[in-house]
């Protein structure tokens, strides 16, 4: 994803550690593809927005779609389960809400939008 891609570059623009910068990108990726699973319903004419924000305190990233409203905070945290080969999906928002410091959602003109933040620690390597 093109997105993931400009936000590794971005990142490392800003001197954002690596660490720190794979969570990012997983977030990214993770939401990404469920915009385009779910509210574009895989149309290659539809898109979304990406829109990164740096500060010296925090790094957010602002996805815009305009797909069904859907607010990916109001879903419950699944209970831990073991490994099963044969599920699939079901652990994106899990992986998101343990990368991400904060997770803000809206709906505004049509469009949800969905904020992730990540705080950043300058003594974090």
């Amino acid at each position: 994803m093109r997105a993931v891609e400009s936000l590794q570059e971005f990142g490392r623009s800003k001197q954002i550690p690596e660490k720190t910068l794979f969570g990012l990108a997983l977030a990214l990726e993770e939401c990404g593809s469920n915009i385009v699973n779910h509210a574009l319903c895989r149309d290659p004419a539809k898109t979304f927005q990406v829109v990164l924000e740096h500060t010296p305190r925090a790094i957010t990233i602002e996805l815009r779609d305009r797909g069904p409203e859907y607010d990916p905070t109001a879903t419950e945290l699944t209970p831990a389960r073991a490994y099963n080969e044969e599920q699939f999906g079901g652990w994106g928002l899990e992986l998101v809400r343990r990368y991400m410091d904060q997770i803000r959602y809206m709906r505004d003109a049509g469009e949800n939008v969905l904020r992730l933040t990540k705080m950043l620690n300058e003594t974090a390597e």
